[in-house]
């Protein structure tokens, strides 16, 4: 059974490209199979506007935009709502592109070779919190965050909050890059309780998103042992 979002309502979801033709052939593709498209933008600028107006759950993003760079509008969409997610939507597969994507607040990197259902699954997986990445790119991104975490951290790091056994587990996993409907029936679990914990779990570390979570999990050595 495929990760659905924990509500009956469609998924409000913003589409941002600069081609019309690909920008309104995605956001018919995802009406057509019951999403929300709430706005479409087809620059920087006007789609940081958008999303502050129309508040979407997700946005599907390109990054080569006029105006305003697309991992910019990243930044500056999830800085003003972090409950926002991004998934970018890019005809690049560079990593240096990738990698900046993620730096920047994206949850997740399809590149445009991806086929329709593809697509439709990640921006509902994206919705309910799941990263997801082309086939390979998500191995670059855990491996650019276990390089991070092996530099020294900061003097003044604070102490990390006190997270329950069972949030810790959940962490674990999430860190191992599985799905939370993975984590769910690896720990006979419900869907929604693991959402919960996660939600818990960010609010204790002060996080906006899954893939800060992985970041933190794996500088704290989470990632291993399992």
């Amino acid at each position: 059974m495929a990760d659905q979002p924990t509500t009956d309502r469609p998924v409000r979801v913003m589409v941002v490209d600069d081609h019309p033709m690909w920008r309104d052939a995605v956001s018919r593709d995802l009406a057509e199979a019951g999403l929300d498209v709430v706005a479409t933008a087809g620059d920087g600028e006007e789609a940081v506007r958008r999303a502050r107006a129309c508040t979407p759950q997700v946005v599907v993003l390109d990054l080569n935009l006029p105006v305003l760079p697309g991992a910019e509008v990243c930044r500056q969409v999830v800085a003003h709502d972090p409950a926002v997610r991004v998934l970018v939507l890019s005809a690049s597969g560079e990593h240096q592109d990738v990698l900046e994507a993620v730096k920047s607040g994206a949850t997740g990197y399809l590149v445009k070779s991806a086929g329709r259902e593809e697509l439709l699954d990640a921006v509902r997986r994206t919705a309910v919190g799941d990263a997801v990445f082309t086939p390979g790119l998500a191995g670059l991104v855990l491996g650019e965050f276990r390089r991070l975490a092996a530099e020294p951290a900061p003097a003044s790091a604070p102490a990390a909050p006190q997270l329950t056994a069972r949030e810790t587990e959940v962490l674990r996993l999430v860190a191992k890059g599985l799905s939370y409907r993975q984590i769910a029936d690896r720990l006979v679990l419900s869907h929604r309780t693991v959402q919960n914990h996660v939600q818990n779990t960010l609010g204790k570390l002060q996080l906006h998103n899954r893939v800060e979570l992985v970041r933190y999990a794996i500088e704290q050595g989470l990632d291993d042992g399992i």
